[in-house]
């Protein structure tokens, strides 16, 4: 299997996305093509003579920057790394594509080039969250900052999906995140998501409250894109700041030192849970491909894992599954319209 990479988006250049890729092929069963500039991409590409021919190089002459307008990319910039690792994508010469670099730029090159899933209105990005009992999923964390019910409904229906993969469960618990559990709670958009998602055939659990999310009560928590980008960015500074206090904490006296030596084992597997590096990067849902859009600062360890999920949803042909829930959603949408007519 072929795995498209961006290689040169990414805060801190090409080295830590060729050196994540150099170890996907050498673990994994997969070739990556890395996409960008040769001159530099041959030179990575040489410290790792043990690649026996499966990390290649595909020229790209122009880059987006982090701090391109993701519009430009369309207009300007179809010659770049982030558009190119898609057209490989969408010609079958690769069957995933992976980038760490600039996310609306990402978003546009597979809008355009991969194209959205008839009938879904709006892509979503889902990442992964540790809770009490595993992980759960959020969809939409920046995709959609404005989104109407019928969104909402459709985010429920790809996340239900994208769960099966991740969890293997047949009936993830998917619930809609709201200020409130109680049915009459939230705004009119989230009520009117409520009564969709109920008429589902998927494990609908109702609205979950911000404090449920790291509980393990749901697997798919829905939401808007501004909500989940603010909750997850919270989440991460959060998370960092409870470490940077733990720290502070046993260095300022002698028996936190002593204590440390007990607490190593498990503060170090709570820091495996919590980095984002382990779960290497959030997939782009609702496109006709696989998209895996990873961490501005991903280090080769995130690049190697967003590889790793880009290849398990590429063999499980999760767009695929998703375009056959939404046909069978529009399927019944219109009988339920047609029965009301009659």
């Amino acid at each position: 299997m072929k795995i498209a990479v961006d290689a040169m988006g990414g805060d801190h250049g090409p080295g830590p996305i060729v050196e994540g890729a150099a170890q996907a092929v050498k673990e994994l069963d997969v070739h990556v093509v890395l996409v960008g500039d040769r001159q530099q991409l041959t030179e990575q590409v040489a410290r790792f003579p043990r690649a026996d021919g499966r990390l290649t190089v595909a020229h790209a002459p122009q880059v987006v920057e982090m701090h391109e307008s993701p519009a430009q990319v369309a207009r300007k910039k179809r010659d770049s790394s982030v558009w190119i690792a898609n057209e490989l994508v969408k010609s079958g010469d690769a069957q995933a594509v992976v980038s760490a670099g600039n996310t609306g730029a990402s978003m546009v090159a597979a809008f355009f080039v991969l194209e959205v899933i008839k009938g879904v209105e709006r892509p979503a990005i889902a990442t992964t969250l540790p809770t009490l009992t595993g992980s759960a999923i959020m969809l939409d964390v920046g995709a959609n900052v404005d989104c109407n019910a019928q969104h909402l409904y459709q985010f429920g229906i790809m996340g239900n999906e994208y769960g099966k993969c991740v969890f293997g469960k047949p009936n993830p618990r998917v619930g809609l995140l709201s200020i409130g559990e109680e049915d009459s709670k939230g705004n009119e958009v989230t009520k009117e998501a409520l009564k969709l998602l109920k008429a589902r055939p998927i494990n609908f659990i109702g609205n979950v409250e911000g404090r449920d999310v790291y509980s393990g009560g749901a697997d798919v928590i829905v939401c808007d894109g501004f909500i989940g980008n603010v909750a997850l960015k919270i989440s991460e500074g959060l998370a960092d700041t409870i470490k940077k206090m733990l720290m502070k904490e046993i260095a300022a006296s002698a028996l936190g030192k002593l204590s440390y030596l007990f607490l190593a084992g498990p503060l170090l597997r709570l820091k495996r849970r919590t980095d984002y590096a382990e779960f290497g990067g959030a997939p782009l849902l609702g496109v006709n491909g696989v998209s895996i859009i990873c961490h501005g600062r991903s280090s080769s360890k995130a690049i190697k894992n967003a590889i790793k999920r880009a290849k398990d949803l590429a063999e499980r042909r999760l767009h695929e599954l998703i375009r056959q829930d939404i046909e069978e959603s529009l399927a019944a949408s219109r009988g339920a319209k047609g029965e009301a007519s009659a």
